[in-house]
C-alpha cells in the first residue's frame, strides 16, 4: 500500500467502528457514471459536512488491493445491482491536496511541483515495469501504467480547492488549475480514469483565458441537484438517532437544521450533530472549529447593501440573491451578491435555489452572527443584541413604558442604517429586538391568521415554561389601535397547538414625537373561556393600595409606573399589577400609549 495509491481500507475501517450514517447509495451515483464521457465528479461543501469521510468510502470500496466486503454488507449500497461489479476493482489514486498546503515548511510556490513529483514517483514505485519516464506529464505516465495493466484508474482528490483557498498566489493558482485540466481535459483522459470523484468547499473557478475543468459534473451547495441527501443529515435520519440516544428531536432541529438543499428542505449539520450525541449536550460544536475570523471578515466588508442584510438575516428574515455574482474564488469578493454566496458554500447561511432567497438556517450558526457583530461594535446593533434578554423579559413582566424606551434606543441612534418609515422596517427593528427570545421561542413574522396576518408572533419552544407573544406593529397610528385589531382578528386562534397565557402588545411609532407606544395585555387560550391575567408580584392588593394609586392618577393623569412607585414604595411590576387590574375591572383606562399618553380614572 501506498500513500497515493492503492491506500486500503483503514480510513474507511476506523469509520465504520463508530457510529455511522449510511450514505453509502453516494457510490451507485458513482457506479452509474464510470466510463461514460462525463464520469468526472465534483461534490463542494461546507467544511465537516462529510466530504473526506464520503471520500474515503469511496476509496475503500473501489481500491483493488483489499477485499471491503465486511465493511460494506450491511449498508444499503449491498443491495444495489452495480455492488459486485466495482466493489474492489480498480487501482485508485487517492489525493488529499490540505496535505501539501498544510506542510509550513514547504515552498508554497512549489506546491504544484511538489504534488506531481509525489505521484510521480509513488507511480514508478508501485509499477517498476511500465517503463514510466519521470520527465514526461503525469497524465503520459499514467497512460503507459494503463497500457502495462490493462485497468483504467479510479481518482479521487480530497480538498480540491485547498491551493486556491489558502494561497493568495495567483501565478500559482493557475498552474494547479493548469494541472488539472492536463489530467482531465487531455488527450490520454478517456482512457486513463474510469472516473474521477473530487470533494472540496468552493465550485470550480473559470478563468477567462481557459476552458479549464468544464467537463466536470458539479453539485454544491448552491445546486446540489440530486446528491443533496448526501449533504448532510436528513431529518429521518436524525430522528433515528435523537431516539437511540435519547435526546430531543425539536431541540436538535433548533440547533442544527434549517440547511434547505435542492429538493430535500431538512438537511442538518452531521458534524454537529454527532457530537451532541456523543456529548449527551447542545452546543456550537460546529462553529467552535471554524475559521471565525473568515466570517467576520466577510460580514464587515464595506460594500453597499451588506450591512442591512445581515441586518434583515439577524431579524429572521430573508435576502434574495444572486449565486452568479460569485467568481468561485475565496479571494475575489467584489460585492455583496458575492460575499452572500460565499458564505452559503461556507454553510453560514442556507439557500433555497427555487426562490433564490438566504437566511441563517440555525441557532448555531445564529449565534456566531451574533458573536461577530458584537466584537465588531455595530453600534445600535450590537447594542439591541446585548439588551435583548431584558426587553423579552420587560415584555413578559408588562413594562410598557421601559420596552417603548428600548425600542426608542434603536430609533434614535444617529448610525441607524435602516430605512425606518412603515411597519414592515418596525418588524424588523422589532425582530432584531427580540433575537434573545430564539433560545426559547420560535419566531414567526407576517404569521397568517385567518383573517389577516400577525406581524411577529412568538411562539414558546416545547419544554419552555413561558407565555406566548403576539407583537402587532403600527406606523403614526396608536398603540390601542394594535391591541384592538389583535382582538377584533383573533391572532391568538392562530396559535393552534398552545395553551396558556398569551402576552398582547401593541407598539406604535409616532412620526411626529419620533417615539414608540407600547400597549401590553394579557389573556389565556386554550380553556373554555379567555380572561386577561395579569403579571404575577409579591405586593399584595389592597382597598387602601388601590385607592392611592387611584389619587395619584387624578392628581398627575401623565404619571409614570416609575412616578407611582416612588410614591408608594412599590416596584414597578407592582404599580403594573395594580393598574392593569384596575384597567380590567374598567375603572382606569390609557389614552394616547405609553409616551404623551394619559391616565383616565372612570368615575363611577
Amino acid at each position: 500500500m501506498g500513500m497515493f495509491i492503492n491506500i486500503g481500507k483503514a480510513d474507511f475501517e476506523a469509520i465504520r467502528k463508530g457510529e455511522y450514517v449510511d450514505k453509502s447509495m453516494l457510490i451507485a451515483f458513482v457506479n452509474s457514471r464510470l466510463g461514460l464521457y462525463d464520469k468526472f465528479i465534483c461534490v463542494t461543501r461546507a467544511r465537516r459536512f462529510g466530504k473526506s469521510m464520503a471520500a474515503k468510502m469511496l476509496n475503500a470500496y473501489y481500491d483493488e488491493s483489499v477485499d471491503t466486503s465486511p465493511l460494506f454488507a450491511d449498508l444499503k449500497i449491498a443491495s444495489d445491482p452495480s455492488y459486485e461489479q466495482h466493489r474492489n476493482k480498480y487501482p485508485v489514486i487517492y489525493l488529499d491536496v490540505s496535505g501539501f498546503t498544510a506542510d509550513i515548511n514547504a515552498d508554497k510556490a512549489r506546491v504544484v511541483n511538489d504534488i506531481n513529483d509525489a505521484l510521480s514517483k509513488e507511480l514508478q514505485e508501485t509499477y517498476p515495469k511500465a517503463s514510466i519516464n519521470p520527465s514526461d506529464k503525469l497524465s503520459v505516465q499514467l497512460w503507459k501504467v494503463v497500457q502495462f495493466t490493462h485497468k483504467p484508474f479510479i481518482m479521487i482528490i480530497d480538498e480540491w480547492d485547498a491551493i486556491l483557498r489558502e494561497l493568495d498566489d495567483d501565478h500559482v493558482k493557475r498552474k494547479y488549475v493548469e494541472w488539472l485540466r492536463t489530467l482531465f481535459k487531455d488527450s490520454y483522459t478517456n482512457t486513463i480514469f474510469a472516473g474521477v470523484y473530487m470533494t472540496g468547499i468552493l465550485p470550480m473557478k473559470q478563468y477567462n483565458t481557459e476552458s479549464a475543468l468544464n467537463n466536470f459534473l458539479e453539485f454544491s451547495m448552491v445546486d446540489p441537484g440530486p446528491l443533496a441527501g448526501y449533504f448532510g443529515f436528513t431529518g429521518d435520519e436524525v430522528h433515528v438517532l435523537c431516539k437511540r440516544h435519547k435526546m430531543d428531536e425539536m431541540t436538535i432541529k433548533q440547533w442544527y437544521d434549517g440547511y434547505q438543499l435542492g429538493d430535500v428542505k431538512e438537511i442538518y449539520n452531521p458534524f454537529a450533530v454527532m457530537q451532541a450525541m456523543i456529548r449527551g449536550k447542545f452546543a456550537s460544536y460546529w462553529t467552535s472549529t471554524a475559521a471565525y475570523e473568515s466570517l467576520k471578515r466577510y460580514i464587515s466588508m464595506n460594500y453597499a447593501g451588506l450591512k442591512d442584510a445581515v441586518i434583515e438575516l439577524l431579524a429572521g428574515g430573508e435576502i434574495r440573491v444572486d449565486v452568479n455574482d460569485f467568481a468561485n474564488d475565496i479571494h475575489e469578493v467584489t460585492n455583496k451578491n458575492g460575499v452572500l454566496t460565499l458564505l452559503i458554500h461556507l454553510g453560514y447561511l442556507s439557500y433555497d435555489q427555487e426562490r433564490q432567497v438566504v437566511r441563517i438556517p440555525n441557532f448555531e450558526v445564529q449565534q456566531e452572527f451574533e458573536r461577530t457583530i458584537r466584537d465588531e461594535k455595530w453600534g445600535f446593533v450590537a447594542k439591541m443584541l446585548d439588551t435583548s434578554e431584558q426587553l423579552l423579559a420587560d415584555t413578559i413582566a408588562g413594562r410598557e413604558e421601559t420596552v417603548a424606551k428600548a425600542i426608542d434606543y434603536a430609533h434614535q441612534d444617529n448610525t441607524s442604517i435602516l430605512q425606518y418609515n412603515d411597519e414592515n422596517s418596525l418588524a424588523c427593528v422589532l425582530s432584531l429586538a427580540f433575537v434573545a427570545a430564539r433560545r426559547d421561542y420560535v419566531m414567526v413574522r407576517e404569521m397568517p391568521t385567518g383573517k389577516g396576518f400577525a406581524d411577529v408572533v412568538l411562539v414558546p419552544r416545547r419544554h419552555v415554561d413561558k407565555p406566548a407573544i403576539i407583537l402587532e406593529l403600527k406606523y403614526n397610528r396608536s398603540a390601542d389601535a394594535a391591541i384592538e385589531q389583535i382582538k377584533e382578528k383573533r391572532y391568538s386562534e392562530a396559535l393552534k397547538e398552545y395553551a396558556g397565557e398569551v402576552v398582547l402588545v401593541g407598539i406604535n411609532y409616532n412620526k411626529e414625537t419620533k417615539r414608540h407606544e407600547c400597549v401590553i395585555e394579557r389573556e389565556q387560550i386554550g380553556q373554555k373561556t379567555t380572561t386577561k391575567t395579569t403579571a404575577k408580584t409579591t405586593t399584595k392588593t389592597t382597598t387602601k393600595t388601590t385607592a392611592k394609586i387611584l389619587g395619584i392618577l387624578r392628581s398627575n393623569p401623565r404619571v409614570t409606573y416609575e412616578e407611582i412607585g416612588a410614591k408608594l414604595g412599590l416596584t414597578t411590576d407592582g404599580v403594573y399589577y395594580h393598574t392593569n387590574k384596575l384597567r380590567v375591572q374598567g375603572i382606569i383606562r390609557r389614552e394616547g400609549g405609553t409616551n404623551g399618553g394619559i391616565w383616565i380614572v372612570m368615575e363611577k
